[in-house]
């Protein structure tokens, strides 16, 4: 192990000795992670705008249903509602301590029916859609919708000791036999809500639904037995899976399960291809929103085309034969196709130290961006996953307290694989969300806060020698929250940049069949790196004898939250391996 690796762990028992009354935050599968870059909290009283893009959206090329307002669910045809109205507001609690705003949808197309209500923080631009809903199976006696028969109320204000304009009712409908509730009706009054003002789904039309992001709750701290408010998702999510969200909001009153269960939709048709973009319209998606990506100006380890890395010396290896390696075909057709991820072969730099020096760098200018199209969310949505191959992954660096120590060779691997997703709605085309890959972990930004360049392009920024992707610059240090330790994720502005729809390459649109041919490439399933083995696993446990009490517990927890590849794992797999490619990010 190298000096500086001693360096830091014995620096973060110092550190952790004389700070051992910290109070730390546990996360049970991600590594937790603050911004440090002193940007100020936002303190809002209501929500203060309605977020548009930046840039009008384009005419979509014509063909097939995308872009054209309503989707078919099989019986029940959906369309996406954004305009609204409040009913009440809490201007204290949830995200940010700044409240959140619950909203009636308005303007709703001729012969559609409300299925439920809105609920964003008021800490962000006003910036969401709920579904409407209409039966077009002519079928009297098994409509898709019915209004519900009676109400029952889940919670209300009245108690409630904060600021708030006035007082809010939320009423779960009960549904007839054979029907589900897909949402909430929010009252300022305690009447309760005519029958006619929302309409339940038929049963066989739902999925079930979990809790994504927290909305609002009256306290701070989520692990209390109090109500919340939640965004919500299907279970089942994936390039094949049929759930649908609403868009609207799930409660909650106390820890576990939600309140008088509501449902997702379901698209029951079982073909998404009707709602999603053909070629040419995805053409169209990737010059609208291609992120813009910024790189360190300290970064040395840059992209490069998948191309450029093999045709400069890039070599395959052979478990049984490693003596001779095989230099690759440009477009990877003498790689093996299929299989897994079973340690047969792997990709390595070239021999000589020159080449694998300067290989190692990378070539930004020859750099592609390469698009995987894929349906989401029962074909309510299109996912364009956006990767970017790096031949090298620079060392990591560890901040503990005021010093900043390089970790030598922890960190570094070859054969780079990262990624960015954009979620587009099919109703209209227009960008949803975006999720920056972290390591093993990574995030959901909606689009209404986003920074964007050249248009409606989000920008991106790539971390110091890691590539992390995060949505503003800056230091985000992983590692347990309340402790000024751990691994540094360095992220700045510079002159290195790529617009990733300069050199687009859309290798994969399943959906379409075989009008896209895949690269050899894409379907080599093995490592694009070799084997690292820092033994550090040993020296950590030596370290942990030493410890005792809250020091130890302290280090544990650091430990346990960086992420695996960066105390050494074998070489990464391509796109294709991993789990995001047919399954939901996260």
């Amino acid at each position: 192990m190298q000096l500086s690796v001693y360096v830091f762990i014995s620096a973060i028992i110092i550190f952790l000795f004389f700070n051992n009354g910290v109070t730390m935050v546990e996360s049970s599968n991600r590594p937790l992670s603050s911004f440090k870059d002193g940007s100020p909290r936002r303190e809002l009283a209501g929500i203060q705008t309605n977020f548009k893009l930046p840039s009008p959206l384009p005419n979509w090329p014509p063909g097939g249903g995308f872009g054209g307002g309503t989707v078919d669910l099989g019986g029940l045809l959906v369309s996406q509602v954004s305009t609204f109205n409040k009913i009440w507001a809490a201007n204290e609690g949830g995200p940010g301590n700044v409240g959140a705003t619950f909203f009636e949808p308005v303007s709703i197309p001729q012969g559609f029916s409300v299925i439920g209500f809105y609920s964003q923080p008021n800490n962000i631009p006003l910036f969401g859609h709920v579904l409407v809903g209409k039966d077009i199976t002519n079928d009297s006696s098994n409509p898709t919708l019915k209004p519900p028969i009676d109400y029952t109320l889940v919670w209300s204000s009245v108690s409630l000791n904060i600021k708030k304009d006035g007082d809010g009712y939320i009423w779960f409908p009960n549904p007839a036999d054979g029907y589900k509730a897909v949402g909430y009706v929010v009252t300022s009054t305690s009447e309760k809500p005519d029958l006619d003002r929302v309409h339940c789904v038929r049963s066989d039309l739902t999925d079930s639904l979990q809790n994504d992001t927290w909305i609002w709750g009256p306290t701070k701290n989520l692990n209390v037995n109090a109500f919340n408010v939640y965004s919500t998702r299907p279970i089942n999510r994936g390039v094949e899976a049929m759930g649908a969200p609403m868009g609207g909001f799930v409660v909650e009153n106390g820890i576990g399960g939600n309140t008088l269960s509501i449902s997702c939709l379901k698209n029951l048709k079982g073909s998404l291809v009707d709602s999603m973009p053909n070629l040419n319209q995805v053409g169209t998606l990737i010059q609208t929103y291609s992120p813009v990506v910024y790189f360190h100006p300290n970064d040395l380890y840059l992209p490069s085309s998948v191309d450029w890395f093999f045709q400069n010396g890039a070599l395959v290896y052979h478990k049984g034969d490693e003596a001779n390696p095989s230099p690759i075909a440009p477009n990877g057709s003498n790689l093996p196709q299929g299989g897994s991820n079973d340690g047969t072969y792997w990709l390595d730099l070239p021999k000589d130290n020159s080449s694998k020096e300067r290989v190692k760098k990378g070539d930004l200018q020859d750099s592609n961006a390469y698009f995987h199209i894929k349906p989401m969310y029962g074909g309510l949505f299109t996912d364009i996953a956006v990767w970017l191959f790096y031949p090298f992954n620079g060392g990591a660096r560890a901040k503990v307290g005021l010093i900043n120590i390089p970790l030598g060779k922890i960190g570094e691997h070859v054969g780079d694989w990262e990624h960015v997703t954009l979620r587009v709605s099919n109703f209209n085309g227009e960008l949803n969300s975006v999720f920056f890959a972290q390591h093993s972990w990574g995030q959901w930004v909606s689009a209404s806060v986003l920074e964007y360049a050249n248009g409606n392009k989000p920008v991106v920024y790539s971390t110091l020698n890691g590539h992390a992707s995060y949505p503003k610059p800056g230091l985000v240090l992983i590692g347990p929250q309340g402790v000024d330790i751990g691994l540094r994720d360095d992220t700045a502005k510079s002159d290195k940049v790529m617009d990733t729809g300069v050199r687009a390459m859309v290798v994969a649109v399943e959906y379409l069949g075989s009008i896209v041919v895949e690269p050899p490439w894409l379907n080599y399933l093995r490592k694009w790196g070799p084997k690292i083995n820092y033994d550090l696993d040993k020296e950590i446990i030596s370290l942990e004898k030493i410890m005792i009490g809250k020091v130890r517990t302290a280090f544990d927890k650091l430990v346990n939250s960086i992420p695996r590849e960066v105390l050494g794992e074998d070489g990464p797999t391509g796109p294709k391996g991993k789990n995001s490619w047919r399954a939901d990010e996260m």
